[in-house]
């Protein structure tokens, strides 16, 4: 059997590995038109900011060391031009030489990748302008800010490569503007949880400009001219394009493939597509997202190994098949840690489903053990059946921790109330005993039996202030003075019991106190004394940081709040 590899990164490598291990007979070619194979992508804007300072660790093999080792031939600077499904050959073109060639299969795996997305505007191909997608790319812009010793960039983009490029670049004591066209960094994220990412990045420095679409560019007097809607043109040394990724599919769509969502490669769950022997992984196909159950695009690593490793089992005789994937990803943002999995509720809203969630600031260990800090952890299951859906955290220590369990809960098939039940690891130094995933399941079952009502950030604005019911805020008096939402009144928790008096027992009560804990207490006080009840999601460390940044977004002050 004669299998051909087009692309040698994640996905062909892995795939030609794989094969290697399950047939030793097999005659294996890839053809990669970089000058790498199986190098580190998530890695390169780290090797920019002299995180990774060598760099051979980019390059997790070599073609000497895949011949030496699985005797695999690889040739790097060739790219496959043509494939021929009815004579099962494809076109190679030598890159250097520029020799061309046709090479024969009876297998062949596409796992060409995703290219940068360029958008179509003015001045977009300066020499001042670069993409991150190859070593060569990462070399360029290496090579430039050595020679060039920029003082500004601006990175337009903000997902995970534009933030972490922002990041790195401002590290080298380079002056960042990060533009992004959307109102938020970082899209599996909800906006709400944005805010504490968008909040880190300002904090470092960095001159973010959300909801600005770059109009174009223009090389004036040695500097990068930026146009940017609603801002005054930005002069910079260089520019960073990380706007997105889109599959790199030319070469499928002249094969006439079926394709797929964003002109995706279609396959079926064993990696095959429409084409016979010809399968395809990684960032250029379509896959399932386990939640939905709706094809979408999931440009990460994770995944395209998955796929590759599902491929080459199915070429050698062994049924495999891939079940979708979740999306789950984490990103170091400057000092803070960001991670997702499972669908947000724009996805939820999107895919027509009735979701709940809850909200909680639990410190990452124990609070009387040193260096514990406070994480933010949004937690989405479906109405009704409680399936989890889906997690979001932004923190400091042990968020990709607790993600990983979301993750797996969700894989798993859990319900979101079972995550109380999780038998999880504890010592003060790494958790408490009672884990964030164990209290995120506590909320989701008092939630099931009506033990807790609540009321989100969204629900402010239209909150009665014409006396119908009662805004109660359950912090200390220092803590209010410091900041409270406009026309609530400040009963701290301690107090209640005495003072219930003063709440009139007819009307509903809607409490907040600093990260919800005490206004959840304050809530089983009212109710178990005839009151009705509703408890402020995420508290008010969490309503400030929405409301301050959604100010700064829109250049106007939060009118929500009183200070």
């Amino acid at each position: 059997m004669k299998v051909v590899i087009i692309g040698g990164v994640a996905g062909g490598a892995t795939a030609a590995a794989r094969i290697r291990r399950l047939d030793e007979k097999a005659e294996i070619v890839v053809f990669e038109r970089s000058g790498y194979i199986s190098y580190a992508n998530c890695g390169l804007p780290y090797y920019v900011g002299d995180v990774i300072t060598d760099k051979d660790e980019l390059t997790l093999q070599s073609p000497a060391g895949f011949k030496r080792r699985f005797n695999i031939d690889v040739k790097i600077r060739h790219e496959v031009t043509a494939i021929d499904k009815a004579n099962k050959t494809v076109k190679v073109k030598n890159l250097e030489s520029g020799e061309e060639f046709e090479e024969s299969y009876d297998k062949l795996v596409l796992a060409p990748g995703a290219k940068p997305f360029v958008p179509d505007i003015p001045g977009a191909y300066s020499e001042k302008i670069f993409s991150v997608r190859t070593v060569e790319d990462t070399f360029a812009i290496k090579k430039y800010i050595q020679k060039k010793q920029p003082k500004s960039a601006v990175v337009i983009g903000g997902g995970f490569v534009g933030v972490e490029m922002a990041e790195n670049l401002s590290a080298l004591g380079i002056k960042v503007t990060l533009a992004e066209a959307a109102k938020q960094l970082l899209s599996p994220f909800d906006g709400d949880m944005a805010a504490f990412i968008h909040a880190e990045v300002r904090r470092h420095g960095i001159n973010l400009l959300l909801g600005k679409g770059v109009k174009g560019f223009a090389e004036k007097e040695g500097m990068l001219e930026v146009y940017i809607d609603g801002e005054k043109t930005l002069r910079t040394d260089m520019a960073i394009m990380a706007v997105g990724v889109t599959p790199e599919t030319s070469l499928a769509e002249k094969a006439g493939l079926e394709l797929g969502l964003r002109k995706s490669i279609a396959v079926n769950e064993r990696m095959e597509t429409s084409a016979k022997d010809i399968y395809a992984v990684g960032d250029a196909v379509q896959v399932k997202n386990f939640v939905t159950g709706e094809y979408f695009l999931a440009a990460l690593a994770g995944p395209a190994n998955k796929q590759a490793r599902i491929a080459a089992d199915n070429i050698c005789g062994i049924k495999s098949e891939y079940k979708g994937a979740q999306g789950s990803s984490v990103v170091k943002v400057f000092d803070i840690t960001a991670a997702s999995t499972g669908i947000n509720e724009r996805t939820a809203e999107k895919s027509g489903i009735k979701y709940d969630k809850v909200i909680l600031s639990p410190m990452s260990h124990a609070g009387y053990y040193p260096g514990g800090k406070v994480m933010t952890v949004k937690v989405l299951f479906e109405k009704e059946s409680f399936r989890l859906l889906g997690a979001q955290i932004v923190g400091y220590d042990g968020v990709d921790k607790r993600i990983d369990v979301f993750a797996t809960a969700a894989r798993a098939g859990l319900d979101a109330r079972e995550l109380k039940d999780i038998d999880l690891a504890y010592a003060p130094p790494y958790s408490s005993a009672k884990d964030p995933v164990n209290m995120a399941g506590f909320m989701i079952d008092n939630v099931a039996n009506g033990t807790l009502k609540q009321w989100f950030v969204e629900d402010e604005k239209n909150l009665p202030r014409d006396g119908s019911v009662t805004l109660l805020d359950t912090r200390t008096p220092g803590e209010y003075k410091r900041g409270h939402v406009k026309d609530f009144i400040n009963i701290p928790v301690d107090e209640l019991r005495g003072r219930l008096d003063e709440i009139e027992k007819d009307k509903p009560v809607y409490v907040i106190c600093q990260s919800g804990l005490r206004s959840y207490i304050a809530s089983r006080i009212l109710e178990g004394n005839g009151y009705t009840a509703y408890n402020f999601a995420g508290g008010f460390r969490f309503y400030d940081a929405v409301m301050n940044d959604k100010a700064l977004i829109e250049k106007e002050f939060p009118c929500g709040m009183d200070r």
